[in-house]
């Protein structure tokens, strides 16, 4: 077993091979987190050639600690095993075969879970959808969220976070109206409570794109929402194993982590986490880390939330500290990673995970719109910028102090100046035509709202348009179905109530008018 020596330098403490750190996982724990991958150093607001020193502003970060790294088996039947999981996973989202990824690949929920059913790949006929703890395994945080670059036309190089030198990866189909930012991958995890207002069935899925895992409605007003589909196989891996130290630490037996029980019980910046965590001395131990954000990530309890169960979404072992948020409801903190949210522009933001509601400020109220559970990102800093109504497409709220939670084990090795590994970028072009598409931002829609516009126009301003104008290229009047695109080819036969082959705006006004009566 590997021991954890805290500050010496990397020459004096190499890391374990990927092959040891593999077998390790595999022969010791059940539910080995992968490490994030992220190797190269940030300071509040950039990357940075020379790693923190101890004591030193933003020491103890992400990339200072480094796991079970990635490492996969590239299997001859289309099929990838995961040497630190165990999992074995279809290797592309190509879901139709036709040699490319694009929004015909998409499903909706219950079609993805028929597909897994029926899919008899590489001779095996246990295929499903992946939780939300399986597919985020497949996370890699040195990946770069283009999210707010996609306005511009050009070309567009982003790393993605994925490592799409393995598994299928794309876009959003921006030829068929959606946005660069659409590749949300499905997972069968259903939010057990509602978002938006409690208007919406809600799914959790990870974006390889922005890196981020939000709650996803399953309604659409053009039909169901879709995402693209990456079957897995195997077993038991996600469930944790806590254990009541009975010193107010828990013990994960599954991960091989041990988590302090009670939380910071205030919140703070992100280099003030680190250094919390950095500081602590607590039960006998003097080697806690900020964890990083898969760490975190592991320990939330996807059957719990603010609304169904009264609590923060963690097994009752753990203290969580209450807290008041912008709805003026009690509810639980966002927590802090040790990981940097990267984009190509700079390293200001942290990735934190949301054990309570994760709000936003839409249609001129708070509401949770992306569920417990959630990982997105704020500022490390105070950036100075005012975030009362929220920001970004869904006004989520900006948290720059949250909560903390420690960890340590004895897997993790320490040091001091990683060598870089760097992934290739991927590059998109951004057309005229994308960039009218692409989402409005929240300082526009604050303008509407103060011209007496409402933001519900704002919002359907923002949407991919009238489908028939988007889609309907030989402008008869109609869409066929090599027309179709996204959820209109997933819900073609259904809109096509006359079944001659085409949908036309008048079956298109029926089926949004449906939806409409379905809402209320």
């Amino acid at each position: 077993m590997v021991t954890l020596k805290k500050l010496l330098p990397a020459t004096a403490l190499p890391l374990l091979s990927v092959a040891s750190l593999a077998a390790t996982a595999a022969s010791d724990l059940t539910y080995p987190v992968v490490d994030t991958h992220a190797s190269t150093c940030v300071n509040t607001t950039e990357t940075v050639a020379t790693c923190p020193a101890p004591g030193s502003t933003a020491f103890g970060q992400d990339a200072q600690y480094q796991g079970f790294q990635p490492a996969y088996n590239v299997n001859n039947n289309g099929t990838v095993t995961d040497q630190v999981t165990g999992l074995m996973w279809a290797q592309t989202i190509d879901l139709n075969q036709d040699g490319e990824i694009n929004v015909k690949d998409k499903l909706t929920y219950d079609q993805a879970a028929k597909f897994a059913q029926q899919s008899t790949l590489a001779g095996f006929d246990d295929w499903r959808v992946p939780t939300i703890k399986e597919l985020y395994s497949l996370i890699l945080f040195d990946g770069q969220d283009p999210s707010g670059m996609d306005n511009q036309p050009g070309e567009l190089s982003v790393v993605p976070f994925i490592d799409n030198r393995v598994f299928g990866f794309n876009s959003g189909d921006m030829q068929a109206g959606e946005r660069l930012i659409d590749a949300q991958y499905l997972t069968s995890t259903k939010y057990v409570s509602t978002t938006m207002n409690n208007a919406q069935e809600t799914v959790f899925g990870v974006n390889f794109i922005d890196g981020r895992i939000k709650g996803y409605g399953l309604g659409n007003p053009s039909g169901e929402k879709t995402f693209y589909v990456l079957l897995v196989r195997g077993e038991n891996y996600g469930d944790n194993n806590f254990v009541d130290n009975g010193d107010r630490t828990i013990t994960d037996t599954a991960t091989g982590l041990t988590w302090q029980q009670t939380d910071s019980i205030k919140t703070m910046d992100w280099p003030s986490a680190l250094n919390y965590c950095e500081s602590l001395t607590f039960a006998g131990h003097s080697d806690w880390r900020l964890p990083n954000v898969k760490e975190l990530q592991s320990i939330v309890d996807y059957s719990r939330s603010p609304e169904t169960s009264n609590s923060a979404a963690i097994a009752p072992l753990f203290i969580t500290t209450q807290i008041t948020n912008e709805a003026s409801q009690l509810d639980y903190a966002n927590y802090w990673s040790s990981t940097t949210h990267l984009n190509p522009r700079n390293a200001a933001n942290g990735a934190y995970v949301a054990f309570g509601r994760s709000l936003g400020f839409m249609n001129n109220q708070w509401s949770d719109v992306h569920g417990a559970g959630s990982q997105r990102s704020d500022p490390k800093v105070d950036d100075g910028n005012d975030y009362t109504n929220g920001h970004g497409p869904q006004g989520d709220a900006i948290r720059i102090n949250n909560m903390v939670r420690c960890v340590t084990d004895e897997y993790t090795e320490f040091v001091q100046q990683p060598k870089a590994e760097p992934r290739s970028a991927v590059s998109f072009t951004i057309t005229a035509s994308q960039e009218q598409q692409a989402p409005v931002q929240r300082p526009e829609q604050e303008q509407a709202q103060r011209q007496g516009q409402g933001q519900n126009q704002v919002q359907g301003q923002r949407s991919a348009g009238n489908p028939m104008e988007r889609l309907d290229s030989n402008k008869d009047g109609k869409i066929s179905k090599d027309e179709a695109r996204g959820p209109i080819i997933q819900a073609f036969d259904q809109l096509d109530t006359d079944g001659d082959g085409f949908i036309s705006s008048e079956e298109l006004k029926q089926s949004r008018n449906a939806n409409a009566a379905r809402k209320k």
